[in-house]
Parts: structure tokens; sequence; C-alpha cells
């Protein structure tokens, strides 16, 4: 009975967060949330799977687990360890595996993997701190761990450790700043992050022109070729087509 009340009460905080963090939710009934958001509903049957699975339930938990990815597209292990107040945004083909860890608040959107890298035993899954947003197809490897308030861009792929309040971005994954300063606040702006390859190429381009011109003052050419209609590589600005 206490398995089954604390199933309730992670079921209705699960509930109130796609309310909170979905605005397609709001002004939505609870019935039609738990009857039409498939990463609500993949939740719900994971938490009844852990707990049945918890309590030496044996195939049971599975067979939840697989009805559960033929429903809504997401596949969670039973054994995967949750915090309240999680939220899947649309859901599908999220994978969560077997010995990850969720924090309280986090929030994953379509695409994303929390796996493993090989075929070692034991623990070979992401740890997420709390208040974790992880953006689309963002791929998460191995037994890292990522910190509370971290925010993961669409399509990274992490395969080191998280500080905690960071923004990571690339592939591999890396902690970026935006004018010096760690991206914050609880919804990033994922359209503005820096792209840290067109960064190292205005670097490079900066580095060429100062040798050129240093070369051509030697050749008594004066300050060299005039930049003056050369393209300059800015970071995108202006307001986000997503939105923010």
């Amino acid at each position: 009975m206490n398995a089954l009340a604390r199933v309730l009460q992670e079921i209705k905080a699960d509930v109130a967060a796609a309310r909170d963090r979905d605005p397609a939710a709001q002004g939505v009934s609870t019935f039609e949330i738990l009857t039409s958001w498939a990463g609500v509903q993949a939740l719900l049957a994971h938490r009844v799977a852990h707990a049945l699975r918890g309590a030496g339930v044996t195939l049971a938990p599975r067979a939840i687990a697989y009805l559960s990815r033929a429903i809504t597209g997401v596949e969670i292990h039973p054994a995967a360890r949750i915090g309240g107040e999680f939220f899947i945004d649309h859901g599908s083909g999220v994978v969560i595996g077997e010995t990850a860890e969720i924090g309280e608040r986090v929030t994953l959107y379509q695409g994303v993997t929390l796996g493993g890298t090989g075929f070692q035993r034991g623990k070979r899954h992401p740890t997420l701190g709390d208040n974790v947003t992880v953006g689309s197809g963002a791929k998460l490897l191995g037994p890292i761990a990522v910190g509370d308030g971290a925010k993961i861009g669409a399509n990274t792929v992490v395969v080191e450790d998280v500080p905690p309040g960071s923004t990571v971005i690339g592939n591999p994954g890396h902690p970026v700043r935006v004018e010096g300063r760690r991206v914050e606040g609880p919804d990033a702006d994922w359209i503005h992050l820096p792209d840290p390859i067109a960064e190292a190429i205005k670097a490079l381009s900066t580095r060429i022109a100062e040798v050129e011109r240093r070369l051509a003052e030697l050749d008594g050419g004066g300050a060299g070729k005039d930049e003056e209609g050369k393209d300059e590589i800015r970071p995108r600005t202006g307001r986000s087509p997503a939105g923010g």
C-alpha cells in the first residue's frame, strides 16, 4: 500500500510538471493529459513497472516496459531510477537505460538517449542531477554525471561529466559561454548559442589577417589589403524563430 501511495503521488507530480512545462497543456484536464501525452503515459507505466520490480515481481515489469515502448515510442528500463516532476516532451525516440538515474524536475525532449558505451556490467548509464534540461536528439553515453541545473543542447553527444549550471553543446559536447558568461535561466536560448566551429574559424581568420598585415609592412606595402568588404563571422542575433 505504501508503494501504491508513493506511485500515485509521483504520477500527480508528473502531471503537474507536464502542465507547467508544456505550453500545449495549458487548460487541459488531468484525464486528457494522462490519455493523450505519450511522455506522461510512458512515465506512468515506468512508475508502476519500477514499483513491481522493487517488490520482487519478475516478468510483469519488463512486459509493461515493452508494451509502453510499443504504444508511446519511449523505452525506459524498469530498473532506471527517476525522481519527481519528471517531464518528457513529445517523447518519441527517448531511451533510458537500466542504470540511469534522474533527479528532480528534469526535462527531456524527443530523441534523447541515456545509454551505455559498451558491454561492461555495473553502472554504465548517465546520472542526471536536479533541474537538468536535455535538448532533442542529445545522446548522453556512459556512467557520466550531469550536474544540477545543467542544460544539454539539441543533438549534443556527451561522454564526459558535465559541471553544474553549465550549458553543453557540440560533438563531443563541451560547456560554452556567451559573452564570457555561462548561459543561465530556466529555458536556454538554443537558437543563439555560440557556434564553436564558427568561433574557431573567426579566430584563425583574425590571426591570418594580422600575419598578412605584418608581412605587408615588412615588404613596404603599407597596411596590406583593405579589410572593408570582407564578410565577418558574427553570432546569430535577433528574435529567436523558436519564440525565445
